[in-house]
């Protein structure tokens, strides 16, 4: 292992530019959910075990249209549990080492750290949209506060419209089966990513908590690392690398970026 913490800190001192590619394994030392499988998910809402509803099932637009109480139940909780949530310490490090980022995260934690410039492949929970959707419009959810009860986990009271036709509003999120996902501001974030990329050809890739099961975080650190093949993968459960000059480090975010820092200085 300190080989391999050796090896990375390397890497990233000798790289012109870091970017950072993050999956939901980047939250959990902030004290976010694990949703690896049916069984952490259960274990992150109990209501849902009881109704025997996966997150696949719980992530599908269809219910904004069919049952929007329990749509916005699940979601309102989820935006209400990522506002309240303080990064963990290894978002100041990376921040601090001016890394840009890629995330299949929705929970906007980067940006809460401090970050300006990331590109969130999957959307945002903090932005919405029409279900319809009636425009391409996308717009801050800062001011809609979402009330769930606890016991059913459906949204109570009055529930977000669209702010062009009153019709209700969604989070701005891929969801699973998604027809009617906006894609214009993950669009325009990945763009400037491509654009930036070609300019740094001595790119350091650290991709952190990225599994296997949804692959699109992994894909787009190998293809980042591909020219330099300096990508540092970071995950407890998943850790291998079968190309170029890559590392594994088979540790959690936090400790793995902390142990990165005290080498780096």
């Amino acid at each position: 292992m300190s080989e391999g913490l050796d090896r990375a800190a390397e890497l990233i001192e000798g790289a012109d530019a870091l970017l950072v590619c993050a999956g939901a394994g980047m939250g959990v030392d902030s004290g976010l959910p694990d949703f690896r499988g049916a069984t952490g998910f259960w274990q992150a809402y109990p209501p849902y075990e009881r109704l025997g509803l996966r997150f696949e099932e719980l992530a599908d637009p269809v219910h904004f249209v069919e049952d929007p109480t329990l749509a916005w139940g699940f979601y309102g909780h989820r935006l209400d549990l990522y506002r309240r949530t303080v990064p963990h310490d290894g978002f100041r490090v990376l921040r601090d080492w001016g890394a840009r980022v890629f995330t299949s995260n929705v929970d906007g934690q980067f940006q809460r750290a401090g970050f300006t410039d990331v590109a969130e492949v999957h959307g945002s929970i903090h932005h919405l949209q029409c279900v319809e959707p009636c425009t391409d419009d996308v717009w801050p959810a800062d001011d809609i506060a979402v009330h769930v009860d606890p016991e059913s986990m459906r949204a109570t009271g009055s529930l977000p419209s669209c702010r062009n036709c009153g019709g209700l509003a969604r989070p701005n999120i891929l969801m699973f089966g998604d027809w009617s996902w906006i894609a214009g501001p993950s669009q325009k974030a990945l763009d400037a990513l491509v654009e930036w990329r070609r300019a740094h050809r001595n790119l350091a890739v650290i991709e952190v908590g990225a599994g296997l099961a949804v692959p699109t975080v992994r894909r787009q650190a190998e293809l980042a690392s591909a020219a330099s093949g300096a990508l540092i993968r970071i995950n407890p459960r998943e850790p291998e690398v079968r190309h170029g000059r890559g590392v594994s480090l088979p540790m959690g975010a936090l400790e793995a970026i902390t142990e990165l820092a005290r080498r780096i200085g």
